[in-house]
């Protein structure tokens, strides 16, 4: 990939910042393998020397845990003595933070090494590796995010989250009521201010929809035909929803399962293929029919497996899965069926598209897009047929097949074959390296739980 010539990256910053003399700071941002974004804050008059030459920032940032502490096994930090690579931006990223008290903008960033390549272990360009191979075929990806996180209280009860208190009632929900309009009106000046911002900072969120479980919500980013301008849109809405709730004294939480008993948070992924002609090659009357649709189906549920660690990265992860919260753990598809790991929705012919239901709203979107894809990738070019479609409810009709843990995850990505053709295996073994270092450290770790149960009985 590369560099945008220099001309065309000061033109966007000329015009940024003669559109916004009020600026008086810029976030430059890279998300870490956790979907963590991290970075560098500079002065106004520092940006046009970022578009010029960019800016170092250690190999490290991407061998660091969900804490921020390098993973020493990945061989990125004191092995390499902690050396820079150069990050540059990524055209057309740079906006303002409405949140902001002091104008700031925010710009993102991609890493590379010192001659000019991308760097193998930034997940964006993990994703890119993945992209390439439907640029070689003609073909490009047109994907969109749904992403459920929780609004909760910015005051937690020891050490755990509950629901913030409405700004309207003053009372603290605590029933499900999916789809209900009066919850979003007990949050409308938060929820409201996330649109507005996304619209400031051209994502394109098109709706909020209120989710089964007290302050939870979905928003709804429209389709781009770009897998790595939709993983983009995800990070940085990500970052906005956060800011914009601490800005109305309240928290969000993207963890996949901050309540015992209620749903998790989920981050679904739309996807559909475009020919060079623009048109979706999953367009039809009858879905099932469509050989596209069928081969890419049948290479994702084939990966599936392997895919977990990338869709369900932390120990948390795994606690999502149950059949009452519409969580699939076997590979199963279906048409206009949300018990199904991938579903159909059905509606006009030539928006046909797979709708990937597994991942948590933990994972990193370039590498849940990456893993994905690669599973489409593999199912189109080696006409992989699915299963049967199932109809009616699947968790009655399959077994929980899929890993319901971390390690076995880790496991299953470490050994396939499949994935190491589309995703680097030094990342993976990165990737692994940092998640196995997380697993030690929880599983040599004590629960409150396992105090209540053993210390004064056995």
């Amino acid at each position: 990939m590369s560099v945008p010539p220099r001309a065309v990256q000061l033109n966007e910053a000329n015009a940024f910042l003669k559109e916004h003399p009020e600026v008086l700071y810029v976030d430059l941002l890279i998300a870490d393998m956790n979907g963590v974004v991290r970075g560098k804050r500079i002065e106004r008059t520092s940006l046009h020397k970022v578009y010029e030459k960019g800016i170092n920032l250690p190999a490290s940032l991407f061998a660091l845990d969900i804490n921020g502490s390098t993973v020493e096994s990945t061989g990125l930090g004191l092995d390499i003595g902690d050396a820079d690579r150069i990050c540059y931006p990524i055209p057309n990223t740079l906006s303002n933070e409405p949140w902001q008290k002091r104008p700031t903008a925010q710009l993102l960033m991609t890493m590379h090494e010192l001659e000019g390549e991308p760097f193998f272990a930034d997940p964006r360009e993990v994703l890119r590796q993945v992209v390439t191979k439907f640029d070689e075929m003609g073909l490009t990806i047109c994907a969109a995010f749904e992403l459920e996180f929780y609004l909760i209280d910015q005051e937690n009860v020891n050490g755990r989250p509950q629901p913030p208190r409405s700004p309207i009632s003053g009372k603290r929900p605590h029933s499900t009521q999916v789809y209900l309009i009066d919850d979003l009106d007990e949050y409308v000046d938060c929820l409201q201010d996330i649109l507005e911002g996304a619209k400031e900072q051209g994502i394109p969120a098109d709706a909020i929809v209120k989710e089964s479980a007290p302050a939870q919500f979905e928003v709804n980013l429209h389709h781009t035909a770009d897998a790595l301008k939709a993983c983009d849109y995800a990070v940085l809405l990500k970052r906005l929803i956060k800011n914009i709730a601490y800005d109305h004294e309240m928290d969000s939480t993207f963890m996949a399962k901050p309540y015992p008993g209620q749903a998790g948070n989920g981050l679904h992924v739309h996807i559909s293929v475009l020919d060079r002609d623009g048109k979706n090659i999953f367009t039809s009357e009858d879905p099932e029919q469509n050989a596209a649709l069928r081969h890419a189906i049948g290479g994702v549920l084939e990966t599936l497996p392997a895919q977990m660690a990338f869709l369900c990265p932390n120990v948390n992860s795994y606690r999502r899965f149950g059949a009452q919260f519409y969580v699939p753990n076997s590979p199963t598809w279906g048409l206009d069926n949300r018990t199904v790991a991938v579903r159909v929705p059905t509606g006009s012919a030539d928006a046909v598209r797979i709708e990937h239901r597994v991942a948590g709203a933990d994972a990193n979107p370039y590498l849940l897009m990456a893993s994905v894809l690669a599973g489409i990738h593999h199912g189109l070019t080696n006409k992989v047929e699915p299963p049967p479609p199932v109809e009616g409810n699947s968790y009655e009709q399959h077994e929980q097949s899929l890993p319901n843990n971390l390690r076995d995850a880790l496991r299953e990505l470490d050994d396939s074959e499949v994935m190491a053709r589309y995703i680097d295996p030094k990342y993976i073994d990165i990737f692994v390296a940092c998640k196995e270092s997380e697993l030690e450290e929880f599983e040599h770790s004590i629960s409150d739980l396992e105090y209540n149960w053993y210390l004064h009985t056995v």
